[in-house]
């Protein structure tokens, strides 16, 4: 059984740049260690998103326009996964556009280069994103970032569920894929609980008194991100033969704009 320690440690070591260390000598990754990573992601969510609303608060303190504040936490989103969610996203947006069977929906993620399709997905989603971090930011909704970007990541642990098998025998899709089962409501549960403290951002934590519109609304949230992440995972893996790492990392990106969004609203 992989310890929560060992599985925060991978977890980070995969998913972003921070360096923690202790992998000499360590074993080859297979799917149990997958899974156990795949668990940790929305955990690892948390964290990104501390240090994005850490960035904004900082930035709020000086001049800057609020929409180049949204844009540098996009920047430090992307630097600190190097990239691998947005090659994804635009990976799978030419994938899908290509309209082939499986092989050539394969054929075209893997071809190395960015099509029409991937450019205008990344272009949006990442307008979407850096406009709403910087609506949240200027209304001072620093919890209301962290939620978004950690909701965002409980997205690849539905593309991960059992139901869906891995589309290749290597890569990363295979030690991940259908590897997860109670973690997935685990996390909606946990998802739903995180909800609770939007209620009190609504009145600025003050005196522990509860917006109930606002947990509502949180809720239609997380029900949102969910419903997208378990059809938008279901069609690719029809699409391509089985969930991909570039998928997860697609799913992944929507579901930080669709909770921005949600947000927002």
């Amino acid at each position: 059984m992989i310890s929560p320690i060992r599985a925060l440690r991978t977890a980070f070591s995969w998913l972003t740049v921070v360096p923690v260390g202790g992998h000499a000598g360590a074993s080859a990754p297979d799917r149990e260690l997958g899974a156990a990573v795949m668990a940790s992601v929305p955990a690892i969510g948390a964290a990104l998103g501390a240090a994005s609303a850490g960035l904004a608060f900082g930035l709020a303190q000086t001049d800057l326009p609020a929409v180049t504040a949204g844009v540098l936490i996009v920047v430090l989103l992307g630097v600190a996964t190097r990239g691998m969610h947005l090659d994804g996203l635009a990976d799978t947006a030419d994938g899908l556009g290509c309209y082939g069977p499986p092989d050539r929906v394969t054929e075209v993620m893997r071809s190395g280069t960015v099509g029409p399709f991937g450019v205008a997905t990344l272009v949006l989603t990442l307008a979407v994103q850096s406009t709403g971090f910087a609506a949240l930011a200027n209304g001072s909704r620093w919890y209301d970032l962290v939620f978004a970007i950690a909701l965002g990541r409980f997205g690849a642990v539905v593309g991960t569920r059992r139901s869906l098998e891995p589309a290749h025998h290597n890569g990363f899709g295979a030690l991940v894929a259908g590897t997860q089962r109670s973690s997935v409501a685990a996390w909606f549960v946990v998802a739903l609980l995180a909800t609770v403290p939007l209620g009190l951002s609504a009145n600025g934590f003050d005196g522990g008194h509860v917006e109930v519109a606002a947990v509502v609304q949180g809720c239609a949230i997380v029900l949102a991100v969910t419903a997208f992440a378990w059809w938008f995972t279901r069609h690719c893996a029809r699409r391509m033969g089985g969930m991909t790492g570039d998928v997860l990392g697609a799913t992944i990106e929507l579901g930080v704009a669709i909770g921005v969004v949600g947000l927002l609203l």
